[in-house]
């Protein structure tokens, strides 16, 4: 079974190429569009719902070919061709392109985490392909223990970030108000 460290990594300016246009396709897009990412999606075919959701994206609707893959800096493939799984990972071994083919961790870089996103807050939940239910479900569980106000609080605390003077007095006064907003929701 493959490792997986969690990392959490800055896709500013990064190209994302998205292959698919089905039902999974679908369920990664969300994903990324939650982090504002605008992938390029190229498809031999897409469901009405995976164009709705996507119509504000570059799409092309055509098949996939080692040209798609120029300058990508990582590559999502969410299709059930086997053999076209295997020919974008294999591509992606002659470049530094990050793959991710779903549901086939043999040929992924990275893995897609269960997550929960609240503003600046977000938290990522993985059993390392073991078993993505249980990780929905456990993420479910931990969204519902949740204090409300934690997008206010770390914006007032980015803020204070930028005001207050770096050094063990900064880090004190945080680490207070942290328990403090804690304790506050009990």
């Amino acid at each position: 079974m493959s490792k997986y460290f969690p990392l959490f990594y800055n896709i500013d300016n990064k190209k994302i190429l998205l292959v698919g246009g089905g039902a999974v396709a679908h369920e990664k897009l969300e994903k990324l569009l939650e982090f504002e990412v605008k992938p390029l999606i190229v498809a031999k075919e897409c469901s009405l719902e995976f164009l709705d959701l996507a119509k504000e994206l570059k799409i092309k609707i055509k098949p996939f070919d080692k040209d798609d893959l120029d300058g990508v800096d990582i590559v999502i493939a969410a299709i059930d061709d086997i053999a076209l799984q295997e020919q974008i990972f294999k591509l992606t071994r002659e470049t530094a392109t990050l793959c991710n083919v779903v549901d086939n961790q043999k040929y992924c870089d990275f893995i897609f985490p269960s997550f929960i996103k609240d503003d600046d807050l977000t938290i990522a939940i993985s059993t390392s392909g073991s078993s993505p239910a249980f990780a929905k479900e456990l993420k479910k569980h931990i969204k519902n223990s949740l204090p409300s106000g934690i997008g206010e609080f770390l914006q007032k605390m980015k803020d204070l970030r930028k005001s207050e003077p770096k050094g063990k007095a900064r880090m004190k006064k945080f680490s207070y108000m942290a328990k403090e907003f804690f304790k506050s929701k009990i």
